[in-house]
């Protein structure tokens, strides 16, 4: 994983802030408040669009240096990219190298069920360098099993330089306990180091008061009955990177990290594993040849450093933790051969979708599915018999259009399950689950990953596959100010269920009120409609309500009044930074894509989406825009690019916003216009 930013869909009221300090975030992405400025004596260096940090105004080469160490490229096939991101607030993604062939000589039979965890009773003495510690030893396949489904710590101890440097509040008790009430079996505990060395070569000494953090959310969370990984994480970025730096300095850090953090753990107990690396960068067979050695020395410090490690479950990867560079270049050592083991991947596909690129706001047809398919069973044929788990993948169900992102989880969790994939799900802070409030960003999307991860059938709202406009949704009920109030319809999916209540908060809906049918057409009456709207009500969200079914996950239906959005101002000059558009939302706030042409009619980049659907045509990649809770944003890289690439003759850059309902850019529709001067 890399800095994650996705998609923030929670709209975060703006507020004035002081100026950053050292080493605290100076910018970032949807929903950024913070700081945008930096105290006297440091610069606001940028990572990449989406984030940005306060460094010491003497050293703007260490920005150099990160910045190039956070855009290495990952192998990618068709959809399945795996990302290089900041994890803040927003999400982006470097993705320029093609993706390896699948060919290998390791296939055998496909793993098509995922079996019954077990667990052995045999308990080791309490003896020893231990004391009272108690370990039962577990083969990794029933460990993995008992990792499904899982979640992640993001954000927080992997946040550079620490816990509270990427905007999510330390974690505590309630928050594990919340993450349990919600049906997951593990946490993955993601830690950067980097910077809580105390000395260097050939010491390279851990502060003993990171250490007691990073053990004290270990032990809250095996305190719970959970299952934990730990890692070593973004020190990937910053010294782990064989592609840039020397091997022999890179063996003798990770080496002297993996015998303080073995030694430290050593005694905790069998649902303790460990991860040695995140997402080790590496393109070639070097790389890869490298990073089988740094495994083989994770493994020899662990050991070396004794109390239960010899018998823990580790989970090793290949280069990028990418499915199939892990195909072509994994090779586990010789060393420690009892020691129980398995392998981790992360997933982050279709990138247009998951990242929202290119105004990819739908999913589901038959080839989305065959293609997710065809990634996981290629995985499970060239590695069948290995423990896997999925250690992270997106996006995000509160960032996504709502059906399309329920489509997505379901389908993904049903791929996990059959090709016996345990799953843990990455989560930024405003990903999943908000922290501060105890609350699923979007409870029917966790509803449907906690479900279908148990194998239940998700009864799930269709909608709109192929990019065809206008975008159909049954996540939404959409009336428009000025149109007569009729009854209206959603579809659903069901799967073998059947519906059993809808309810509007407490309120459950009579018959009188809708009509289900047999294939799953909701109709609500126009009578029913009529106490949340009228022909001339204000714009907004007027009701969420929510279906139960006779299994799975529980589906809400956002009721929304709208009529397009007003912007303040539709004629700009040449910004020169982020560029902040007060917006009156007027239904739905939420910026669906954004239209970029020049005013000769040519597409601002990207002309091959000629070729995409209706609504992905000349649609901008998100990184260069964004919004927030009263403003649309073009951020400076926008700006930027449209100064650095407006060709001769032009004048203006013609900017749509489109919001949701998607119905495209012509007049009329449900999107506004922007002329950018250049």
């Amino acid at each position: 994983m890399l800095f994650y930013g996705f998609a923030v869909v929670a709209l975060l009221t703006a507020t004035v802030s002081a100026q950053a300090r050292l080493w605290e975030q100076c910018n970032g992405g949807i929903g950024w408040t913070g700081p945008k400025t930096c105290v006297a004596g440091t610069t606001c260096y940028e990572w990449n669009p989406y984030y940005a940090q306060c460094l010491d105004a003497a050293s703007p080469s260490t920005a150099t240096t990160v910045r190039s160490t956070t855009t290495t490229t990952r192998a990618t096939t068709l959809t399945t990219t795996t990302r290089s991101t900041v994890k803040t607030t927003t999400r982006s993604t470097t993705s320029s190298s093609s993706r390896s062939s699948s060919s290998s000589s390791r296939t055998s039979t496909v793993t098509t069920q995922k079996t019954t965890t077990t667990t052995t009773t045999k308990t080791t003495t309490s003896s020893g360098v231990c004391g009272t510690a108690t370990f039962a030893p577990i083969s990794a396949q029933s460990a993995f099993d008992a990792l499904h489904p899982g979640w992640n710590i993001g954000n927080t101890l992997d946040a550079i330089p620490n816990e509270g440097s990427w905007n999510n509040p330390p974690i505590t008790s309630a928050v594990i306990d919340a993450i349990k009430a919600s049906g997951y079996k593990s946490i993955r505990i993601p830690v950067t180091w980097t910077h809580h060395f105390i000395s260097s070569s050939p010491i390279w000494t851990i502060d003993p008061t990171w250490m007691n953090r990073v053990e004290e959310v270990v032990d809250m969370v095996l305190s719970k009955g959970l299952w934990a990984i730990l890692n070593v994480h973004h020190d990937s970025w910053e010294w782990f990177d064989v592609t840039q730096f020397d091997n022999a300095g890179v063996e003798e850090r990770f080496g002297a990290l993996w015998a303080q953090i073995g030694d430290r753990f050593k005694c905790k107990n069998e649902r303790l594993l460990f991860e040695p690396i995140n997402e080790p960068p590496g393109t070639t067979d070097a790389h890869a040849a490298e990073l089988n050695k740094l495994n083989d020395i994770f493994l020899t410090k662990i050991n070396q450093a004794g109390g239960y490690n010899p018998k823990r479950v580790v989970t090793l990867s290949g280069l990028g933790q990418d499915t199939y560079k892990t195909i072509n270049w994994f090779q586990r050592g010789t060393l420690y051969p009892n020691q129980p083991w398995g392998l981790q991947f992360h997933y982050y596909s279709p990138y247009d979708f998951i990242f929202r690129a290119w105004g990819k706001s739908t999913w589901g047809g038959a080839d989305e599915k065959a293609t997710l398919e065809l990634d996981f069973s290629t995985f499970r044929g060239n590695l069948s018999g290995i423990p896997v788990v999925i250690g992270e993948f997106g996006g995000s169900p509160a960032g996504l259009e709502p059906a399309a992102a329920w489509r997505y989880f379901d389908w993904f969790t049903q791929m996990a399950n059959k090709y016996h994939f345990s799953i843990i799900a990455w989560d930024n802070g405003d990903d999943l689950f908000n922290r501060t409030t105890l609350k699923w960003h979007n409870p029917a999307g966790q509803s449907v990953l906690i479900n279908g991860a148990a194998g239940k059938k998700n009864a799930l709202a269709l909608g709109t596959t192929d990019g065809s406009v206008p975008q159909l949704s049954s996540a939404f009920i959409f009336h428009k100010v000025g149109t007569p109030v009729v009854s209206q319809t959603a579809s659903y999916e069901l799967n073998g269920n059947t519906l059993v209540s809808i309810k509007n908060g407490a309120t459950a809906l009579t018959s009188s009120q809708y009509s289900f049918s047999s294939t799953g057409v909701l109709t609500l009456t126009s009578s029913y409609l009529s106490t949340l709207y009228s022909t001339s009500s204000a714009p907004g969200v007027k009701a969420e309500l929510t279906l139960t079914f006779s299994q799975g996950a529980f589906l809400t239906l956002t009721i929304v009044q709208w009529d397009v959005p007003v912007i303040s101002q539709t004629n700009f000059a040449n910004p020169t930074s982020d560029f902040r558009i007060p917006i009156t939302w007027n239904g739905f706030n939420r910026v669906a894509a954004v239209r970029a042409v020049w005013d000769n009619g040519v597409y601002v980049s990207d002309d091959w989406t000629v070729w995409l659907p209706p609504l992905q045509q000349a649609r901008w990649t998100f990184g260069n825009w964004g919004y927030e809770a009263n403003s649309v944003v073009l951020w400076q890289s926008g700006a930027d690019y449209l100064r650095s690439n407006k060709p001769a003759g032009v004048t203006n850059a013609i900017l749509t916003w489109e919001f949701y309902p998607r119905d495209g850019y012509t007049p009329g529709s449900n999107a506004v216009n922007v002329t950018i001067g250049l």
